[in-house]
C-alpha cells in the first residue's frame, strides 16, 4: 500500500500564478521556451539556458548556476512563497470541456524502490542524471510527476466537497487554451483522512514523468547515504507528485512519421502491406483509426486504412496486443528495416495533440515519406503492462493536458 504525506508548498501568490506557471521543461525546446517565457515564468528556473543570448548549453555549469540564482531570486522577490503549514492541494485541468481532478502530494521513495509505484517505460541514464542535477542543486522538486491510481470513492468525495465548498486559489486559462484550477486542503481532519485512505491504495502508476520520478528517487537515496542519522521520516524521503484517479485520465494517440520507404515505391509498399493488413484507399479526406489494430497511413496525397489480419498479433500478451507493437513488427521492422525506434534517425514521433493534419503537413512538405496514425492505448492496457512488470515500446502514450510547473514546489528539507 502506498505512503503519502502533505507538504508546505512553495508556490506563487494568487495574483501572479498564471505568469509564474509554465509548461514542463521537456515540452519546449530552448528557443521555444525563450520566446514563451515572461518575466516571472518558471521557465527561467527549469530552462535557465534561455537567460543567455545566444542560448547556452542547457547542461553547462553556467546554466545550472543560473537556475539556482533564479530560484533564489524568485523567492526573494516574493514570486514564490512557501506555505506555513503542510497541506494537500487539489489540481484540476480542463481540456475540451473535460475536467480531471488530481491531488498534489508527496509520494514515497521506498514505494518506488519496492515496486508500489509502477512504471511502464524504460528510462535513459543521461536524462535521469540531468534531472538529478536540477533536484540536487535546488534541494527541491521543482516539477511534479504525473501518477494515476485505481479510483477510490472516498477520495473522490473529499475532492468533490473541497471544490464545491471552497473558492479556488488559482483559476486561469493558459496560453495553450487549457484551464488550470487549484484548491488548498488545510483542514486537519481532511488531511489526516487522505493520508489514511492512500495507505489502502495498492499502487501508483507513472503516467508521465518517468525520468523525473527516477531522478527524485536517486537524489533521495543520495541524501540517505549522506545522513548518518537517517530515520526515514526526513523530507527527502518524499517527492512531488500529482495523482489522478484512473477514470479521469484519457490517453491520446502517439503517431509516427518515416523519412523513406526503404527503397520501395508507394505501390510496392501497399502491395507488401496487403500480406498482413486489409488495406483500403480512403482518398484525400483525413482518416482516423477507429478501433484497436486499425491504423491510418498517409502518403502520396492519400489516406489508407490498415487493419491487421487475425493471426498477426497476440491479444493474450500485454505487449503483443499493443498497436505500437503490431505496427513496429509488421511495418517498421519487416518492411522498412527500422529495427530500433529509440535510436533510428529514419523515424520521428508526433503527439496526437497536434492532430492528424500535422502528419499530412510533414509528408506533403517532403520532409517525410509516410505517416502512420494509431488508435490510442487504453488506461487498462497501461495498467496491465505495469502490473505484469512489462515495459511499453518507446513513444506509446501521450497524456494531455500536461501538468503546469510552478503551481507547487517541494523542498527536500
Amino acid at each position: 500500500m502506498v505512503k503519502v504525506k502533505p507538504f508546505a508548498a512553495i508556490r506563487p501568490p494568487k495574483a501572479i500564478a498564471r505568469e509564474v506557471a509554465s509548461r514542463p521543461y521537456d515540452v519546449l525546446n530552448s528557443v521555444e521556451a525563450q520566446a514563451e517565457a515572461g518575466e516571472k515564468s518558471l521557465l527561467h528556473i527549469i530552462k535557465p539556458e534561455i537567460d543567455f543570448k545566444p542560448i547556452i548549453d542547457e547542461h553547462s555549469q553556467e546554466a545550472y548556476s543560473k537556475a539556482v540564482e533564479n530560484f533564489k531570486k524568485w523567492q526573494d522577490r516574493g514570486w514564490l512563497v512557501q506555505d506555513k503549514k503542510e497541506k494537500y492541494y487539489v489540481y484540476a485541468q480542463t481540456m475540451e470541456k473535460r475536467t480531471q481532478y488530481g491531488l498534489v502530494l508527496c509520494a514515497n521513495v521506498d514505494d518506488y524502490l519496492t515496486g508500489k509505484i509502477k512504471k511502464h517505460e524504460l528510462t535513459r541514464k543521461d536524462k535521469e542524471e540531468d534531472r538529478m542535477i536540477h533536484v540536487r542543486i535546488q534541494n527541491a522538486n521543482l516539477e511534479p510527476v504525473f501518477f494515476t491510481y485505481p479510483d477510490n470513492c472516498e477520495i473522490n468525495a473529499i475532492v468533490e466537497k473541497i471544490i464545491k465548498t471552497k473558492s479556488a486559489e488559482y483559476d486561469f486559462i493558459a496560453e495553450d487554451g487549457f484551464g488550470h484550477h487549484f484548491w488548498l486542503i488545510d483542514d486537519n481532519a481532511a488531511i489526516n483522512r487522505i493520508t489514511d485512505i492512500f495507505a489502502s491504495v495498492p499502487a501508483f502508476y507513472v503516467a508521465d514523468g518517468h525520468h523525473r520520478t527516477a531522478a527524485a528517487v536517486l537524489v533521495g537515496q543520495e541524501k540517505r547515504y549522506q545522513n548518518p542519522n537517517h530515520t526515514g521520516d526526513e523530507e527527502y524521503n518524499y517527492f512531488l507528485a500529482v495523482v489522478f484517479p484512473e477514470s479521469h485520465l484519457k490517453i491520446i494517440d502517439y503517431n509516427r512519421v518515416v523519412k523513406d520507404l526503404n527503397g520501395m515505391t508507394l505501390s510496392e509498399l501497399v502491395d507488401k502491406l496487403k500480406v498482413d493488413f486489409v488495406v483500403e484507399d480512403k482518398g484525400k479526406e483525413i482518416y482516423k483509426p477507429n478501433a484497436l489494430h486499425n491504423f491510418a497511413m498517409y502518403m502520396g496525397g492519400h489516406w489508407y486504412s490498415l487493419t491487421a489480419k487475425n493471426g498477426t498479433f497476440n491479444d493474450n500478451d500485454p505487449i503483443g496486443i499493443l498497436d505500437v507493437t503490431v505496427l513496429s513488427n509488421l511495418v517498421f521492422d519487416k518492411l522498412l528495416n527500422i529495427k530500433d525506434l529509440r535510436t533510428s534517425k529514419r523515424i520521428d514521433f508526433v503527439g496526437g495533440i497536434r492532430g492528424l493534419d500535422e502528419l499530412k503537413k510533414r509528408v506533403d512538405s517532403g520532409e517525410m515519406a509516410a505517416a502512420f496514425a494509431l488508435y490510442a492505448v487504453s488506461m487498462q492496457q497501461l495498467i496491465d503492462i505495469a502490473d505484469t512488470g512489462n515495459i511499453m515500446p518507446p513513444k506509446t502514450t501521450w497524456f494531455e493536458p500536461k501538468l503546469r510547473s510552478g503551481l507547487a514546489i517541494h523542498k527536500l528539507d
